[in-house]
């Protein structure tokens, strides 16, 4: 038997995922059987959907596809339809449940929610040490990667980091950058509380908003 694993990247959330994530698993059994990967009388395979969330804000939306309809009385509550997908909301995970794991997985998600330099290097450390054998050099480069082409770049805007070729050079570089990165980390958040205090301000028709930014 096999299972097909559907993924879902998500920024933002939606509340009709489900409908979404329906939709893609017809079409997914609708191509098996016109592709004749399935025959007649044989059943078709399990699928395991996945939506992998990072936004800011803590998803809302049903996470069963039955909870978007309406409940239908006399008996017919049989045939409402019943689809669950699995929801993976990285910011719903604290970083003390995810420390323990020694999972790329959660080392992913405790980048991805750092937010001081410190934490980066805690968890570069850690990845190092999980994939120093030669058979991980595949994901160590991926994770190289993804470090310096979308997750660093978005802390440090200003910085290059073309030269970087292997987990070590980032972790050395942060080292030696990091009370930098953490003046500009910490303007970066000073800039988005002021510009958050203007918005209220202006919504509420007081300044309170400014001195709170």
């Amino acid at each position: 038997m096999y299972v097909y694993l559907l993924l879902e990247f998500q920024s933002t959330v939606d509340w009709f995922m489900a409908v979404r994530i329906m939709t893609y698993v017809g079409l997914l059994y609708q191509d098996l059987i016109r592709s004749e990967s399935i025959h007649k009388g044989e059943q078709l395979p399990p699928v395991l959907p996945v939506v992998l969330y990072n936004g800011d804000n803590r998803w809302q939306a049903p996470v069963d596809i039955s909870e978007l309809i309406i409940p239908i009385p006399g008996g017919l509550e049989r045939y409402r339809p019943q689809l669950h997908y699995l929801l993976l909301d990285e910011g719903s995970y604290h970083d003390h449940e995810l420390a323990t794991l020694r999972n790329l997985t959660a080392a992913l998600f405790r980048l991805e929610n750092s937010r001081t330099p410190e934490d980066v290097q805690q968890v570069l450390q850690a990845l190092i040490a999980w994939l120093q054998s030669p058979q991980q050099s595949g994901l160590r480069r991926t994770f190289t990667v993804w470090l310096k082409r979308v997750f660093l770049p978005g802390r440090m805007p200003k910085v290059r980091f073309d030269e970087i070729q292997d987990l070590q050079e980032v972790h050395s570089m942060l080292a030696e950058r990091v009370k930098e990165w953490t003046k500009d980390w910490k303007q970066q958040g000073i800039e988005e509380g002021l510009q958050k205090g203007l918005q209220q301000g202006r919504q509420e028709g007081r300044e309170e908003g400014l001195q709170q930014g």
